[in-house]
């Protein structure tokens, strides 16, 4: 098993704002990453879910009170939801290059 990465799809929809379509810019951040080194990606399982909850996918790992995203999946067990340290782990564990301070 791979370390999986996941992330919400852009263009969501939120009842509470109409008429708005958005994107989770720490997610935007992770895709942009990913776009920037596409021969790294292939170290990972990358999974995009939909904003609307419940998240499936990600219960069935974490459970129903970890479901925000990003999220990094840990192969060995673990995971983790916070956007730089997702950052410093893809560095870490998957060679992508670290982000400059």
């Amino acid at each position: 098993m791979k370390d999986a990465l996941y992330l919400l799809e852009p263009g969501f929809t939120d009842p509470d704002y109409p008429n708005k379509t958005f994107y989770c810019w720490h997610c935007a951040l992770m895709e942009g990453v990913l776009t920037s080194f596409p021969h790294l990606v292939q170290k990972l399982e990358v999974r995009r879910v939909g904003w609307p909850r419940p998240r499936q996918p990600i219960i069935n790992f974490l459970g129903e009170g970890n479901q925000s995203l990003p999220v990094l999946i840990l192969a060995e067990g673990g995971f983790i939801n916070d956007k730089d340290l997702i950052l410093q782990a893809l560095s870490e564990r998957h060679g992508f290059p670290f982000p400059h301070p």
